[in-house]
């Protein structure tokens, strides 16, 4: 799963936002991930800004 553009989103919150986020990140931080950027959704879906679909 490609994740780049998220990785590049976290990197510039992380300049004007405390801790990337405005939510428990260290969730993320203890289990080795970033952060995903949701960009959309439709019904059960969303998409992320790397074009990766979740239900």
């Amino acid at each position: 799963m490609k994740q780049d553009r998220s990785q590049a989103l976290f990197e510039q919150a992380q300049k004007v936002i405390p801790g990337g986020v405005n939510s428990p990140v260290r969730a993320f931080k203890s289990v080795g991930g970033n952060p995903l950027f949701i960009k959309g959704g439709e019904g059960a879906y969303v998409v992320d800004s790397d074009d990766n679909r979740y239900v």
